[in-house]
């Protein structure tokens, strides 16, 4: 009797994490501060986990957790992966490359994992503090130090409009080069700093107009409320055209897309790759541009 009673108790709390679980991730999601503590530690690959394995102590309904997991497995597939062609590429055509360092790496480091010198490189807490240096070694090339741990690259010329930093050290770099407007971005992961601060103070900064990509590390996931105007007004580089699944973070493990290259709609994207890479815990990431 006991034994029973125990049985279906655990099924009970089965059901209730579960829907508990599939309501935050597509409901209530980050729409409050408290919630996106909890949002953020719990995408989808880690539900089908834990509901797989809940399942393993359920006998008789262990298929229905099976059926769940399977039926989530397919929403995930669909959302995050992605096998598209690349469209003919041209010499004139723009690669840009986005790739948080993690502090391990320089500039020549990212060029080395990269394989060529792209036309617009951006880092994240890359190492390099002696940029005298980079351009004495490239003076054909174009180079630029943020105020904080931001770090671009253009092959060719290239205007820095803006560097601004909000309250809690996010930071959004506003260049012109190649006739595009880019705003590089790193958005501080504190979880003592509300994500919709920082992304209220990127989409302060950017210009939502034409020719205009957005790129960096923005410690969301592509799931995130807070993308929404961003997501009005721009393709995402790799739900357009990559290959693989999208997510990049953690150490080449497919859990959360905190990275990302946004691409104003008049702007075509003809390819978009993922380098995998255990240099870093986030994955570099490249997009070309018809020019």
């Amino acid at each position: 009797m006991i034994f029973k009673f125990i049985k279906g108790l655990y099924f009970v709390v089965n059901i209730a994490i579960i829907l508990a679980l599939l309501l935050l991730h597509f409901v209530i999601k980050d729409s409050t501060y408290e919630w996106s503590l909890i949002f953020y530690p719990f995408p989808l690959p880690v539900i089908i986990g834990i509901v797989v394995g809940l399942s393993i102590f359920l006998g008789k309904w262990r298929k229905y957790n099976l059926i769940v997991a399977g039926i989530l497995l397919v929403i995930w597939l669909v959302g995050s992966f992605r096998f598209t062609f690349a469209e003919p590429i041209t010499e004139k055509d723009l690669e840009v490359v986005f790739w948080n360092t993690s502090r391990e790496h320089h500039f020549e480091d990212a060029v080395e994992q990269y394989g060529s010198f792209p036309d617009v490189m951006v880092l994240a807490e890359a190492s390099d503090t002696d940029f005298t240096r980079l351009q004495a070694l490239y003076p054909q090339y174009h180079f630029y130090k943020s105020k904080l741990e931001l770090s671009v690259f253009s092959k060719h010329p290239m205007t820095v409009i803006s560097d601004n930093i909000s309250k809690y050290h996010t930071s959004v770099v506003h260049f012109e080069t190649s006739g595009i407007h880019f705003y590089a971005v790193d958005v501080m992961g504190s979880k003592d700093v509300p994500r919709h601060w920082e992304l209220d103070f990127v989409d302060e900064q950017i210009g939502f107009g034409e020719r205009t990509m957005v790129l960096g590390d923005f410690n969301l996931p592509y799931e995130s409320l807070f993308f929404r105007e961003i997501k009005t007004h721009f393709n995402h580089w790799f739900s357009s055209k990559g290959n693989g699944f999208r997510e990049t973070w953690p150490w080449g493990l497919p859990l959360l897309s905190l990275d990302h290259i946004w691409v104003s709609k008049d702007l075509e994207i003809l390819d978009s790759k993922k380098i995998n890479s255990l240099e870093s815990d986030h994955e570099m990431i490249k997009t070309v541009i018809k020019r």
